[in-house]
Parts: C-alpha cells; structure tokens; sequence
C-alpha cells in the first residue's frame, strides 16, 4: 500500500489476520486511515502481512486465539503502541474436522468452541475493561451462514458460529449504549480456510449464487469497516449476512 490516508485517529485489533477475511478487514481498515494491531499463530506470516499492510500503521502479536496469555498481549501491545483500542473484530476461528456430527469427537468439539466463541469473549471482555467502557467503541464478530442454517458435515462450525451470534446479542445489550456489537455471517469466501468447499470445482459452487460468484475477503472488510463506522451508529445486535446472495435461493425445489 503506497498511498495512505491520513490517520483516522481510530484503532482496531483484529485477530486472525496474516491472511484471508481478517487481512481483507485489516486492509480495509488501515485504507481508511486506522491503525490496526493483528493476529495469528504464525510468527512468519505474520510479518509479511504487518510489510504487507505498511508497518507505520500495522503491528502484529503472534499467538493463539485462544490463549489467555496471548489475548492480554494484544490488547496490551494495542494500547501500549496506540494509546486507545477503539474496534475489535474477532475474526480468528477453526474447523478442523469435516463430517457428521454424529460422529464428532467431544474434545474436537471442545477446541472448535474454545476457539471460535470463548476466545471472541475473553477479548471483547479484555477491550471492553482497556479502552471501550470508558471511552466507547464498536465489536464485529465474524461468523457464518453455517450459524443460521443447518450445514451438513462442517455441523460442530455451524453450532459455534450459531453461539457466536448469540454472543453478539448478549453483548450489544450489555455494552449498550458505550459500544455497539454486531456480526458478519458470511457464506463462502475464497480463502485457504475455506478452500475444501470449492477447491477444484469453483464454477459448480458459485453456481447457487445470484450474484454469480463466490465472495472474496475484501466483500467482508467492506461490511466490516461498515460496522465500525459512523454510519452504522444506530445499529447494535445485528447479523449482517454477507452471501452473494445464496439465502435467497432457501425453499426454492
């Protein structure tokens, strides 16, 4: 990125960003003049998107989601090179078994949720005591179209991402009215998270979608960058479905 904005004055954390939907929020963010810290397990990767993303305006904090450990490090890091931590987007998620959920180990099941919804809490909870309690702010909670609807073989996902807009609820009403929360549930984005959905037959998914395509990571550091905006000051608890539009096609024989 040669040609930055000037500066916001807005910070943001977001987790799992070295690469896919959290880069393309990051990247969305610091396009409009944030200053961002991001996340990820790899230290490497992480690096190259902080070069990547320009590292006058980005840091990175290696680590695990889920860590708690890790979790104090980045809002710490975020407050100690910034000064404020205005938005936190939890994006950092898992889904590391494909298959019936009748068939799902329990400590697999353990570590999805571990993952997907106690970590996303445990910052919201870190941010809100830092910065947002007293001073106000916006969470955005990535979650999934596999939160709203049955979907086969990637169930124990689904059930997380349903937790997680839930979460989002109990959370915009608590944090009312310093902090506004919402989710995102987008349907498939071309990431190497996501790639087992479509990798090798990328037209037959994309297919079912009215708009013809499947969604790319900027589609959601757009919606993200919405919600953490001025323009959605007067919207808290809401899931926005970012789809392509393939929720229009249920019912449809």
């Amino acid at each position: 990125m040669t040609e930055l904005p000037e500066l916001s004055g807005k910070v943001a954390l977001v987790t799992g960003a070295s690469r896919g939907i959290g880069y393309g929020v990051a990247e969305a963010l610091v396009a409009r003049g944030d200053r961002v810290c991001i996340t990820g397990r790899n230290e490497d990767a992480l690096k190259e998107a902080v070069e990547r993303l320009g590292a006058d305006r980005v840091i990175g904090v290696a680590g695990k989601a889920h860590d708690l450990t890790h979790q104090s490090e980045a809002v710490g890091r975020t407050m100690e090179a910034f000064g404020r931590l205005d938005f936190l987007v939890n994006n950092a998620g898992t889904n590391p078994v494909f298959g019936p959920i009748a068939d799902l180990d329990l400590d697999v099941a353990r570590k999805v949720f571990e993952t997907n919804v106690v970590s996303a809490l445990g910052l919201a909870q870190k941010t809100w005591h830092a910065w947002q309690k007293d001073n106000g702010g916006a969470i955005v909670n990535i979650a999934s179209i596999a939160g709203l609807a049955p979907s086969p073989f990637i169930g124990a996902y689904g059930v997380s991402k349903a937790a997680m807009i839930n979460l989002t609820q109990q959370l915009a009403h608590e944090f009312a009215p310093k902090v506004r929360v919402n989710a995102i549930a987008p349907a498939v984005v071309k990431t190497k998270f996501a790639q087992a959905l479509y990798e090798g037959r990328e037209a037959e998914a994309a297919a079912s979608y009215p708009l013809g395509r499947l969604g790319v990571p900027a589609d959601i550091g757009g919606a993200a960058a919405f919600l953490t905006s001025v323009q959605s000051d007067w919207v808290t608890g809401q899931t926005l479905v970012v789809d392509g539009g393939l929720f229009l096609n249920a019912g449809v024989g």
